[in-house]
């Protein structure tokens, strides 16, 4: 099987359903003018984005990489706290940001130096993919847990107890992912493999790959930050009004 290349213009066979779901929002009377520019501007960051690595692809460094990664852990890191309340996001973030670093940027190095064997070490046809499905799993899991942990914290409950029903709620999109695989679902990075001709018996050695790492990232992140970050989170409950 060839490698199946998407041209431009076919691309615009997807243009009348997105037009179908902006009527159904505007006749709902919903943000259909929001959810307009929410396509428009992941279109355009996607090519931008295509561009930019285009240009690392072609002359890899490894600087530049760990640039990349760094903005991209930042990035997480912030999006991730968007659940809590301004003053605790600002307070919480370095923690973040740290728990990122080290159980993102572990894995990172295990899938990419242990299990793909990336030459060089700062490949950025595997670090920079890779990082992002890492960083972006992790950062969902996070926005997850802490509003289900501040939830629980409002109502009363001590801090574990609020803890373990934040995680039981978090793990419900991580755990639904690993049953549906191969039942349900063929995940977004086997399906490409597929589609560009790459045998299914190889494809689906990387996805199990990248369920793991998700599942070791996502779990470990949020359980990391719930144990390093408890004075932090217990502070913005104190602080709010009654």
């Amino acid at each position: 099987m060839n490698a199946t290349l998407i041209a431009w213009h076919h691309l615009l066979w997807l243009v009348p359903p997105v037009l179908l779901v902006l009527w159904v929002l505007y006749r709902w009377g919903l943000d259909w003018v929001q959810a307009g520019r929410a396509m428009v501007g992941m279109v355009v960051r996607l090519v931008l984005i295509g561009f930019g690595l285009k240009y690392i692809f072609d002359a890899p460094n490894g600087g530049v990489i760990l640039l990349v990664l760094s903005v991209m852990l930042a990035a997480a890191s912030w999006i991730g706290l968007r659940t809590l309340p301004q003053e605790a996001r600002m307070r919480v973030l370095p923690k973040a940001f740290g728990v990122l670093v080290v159980v993102g940027g572990t894995i990172l190095a295990l899938v990419s130096q242990g299990v793909l064997r990336a030459d060089p070490w700062y490949n950025p046809r595997v670090l920079i993919p890779l990082g992002g499905m890492i960083f972006a799993n992790a950062m969902n899991t996070l926005s997850l847990g802490l509003e289900r942990l501040h939830a629980e914290l409002r109502t009363g409950q001590s801090y574990e107890p609020a803890r373990e029903a934040a995680m039981r709620a978090a793990l419900i999109p991580v755990i639904n992912a690993l049953m549906s695989v191969g039942l349900v679902s063929l995940p977004g990075m086997m399906t490409g493999q597929i589609l560009a001709g790459v045998s299914p018996l190889i494809a689906v050695r990387y996805q199990i790959m990248v369920m793991a790492m998700i599942f070791a990232a996502s779990v470990l992140s949020l359980a990391a930050l719930f144990v390093w970050a408890r004075p932090e989170l217990l502070a913005t409950l104190a602080e709010e009004p009654a």
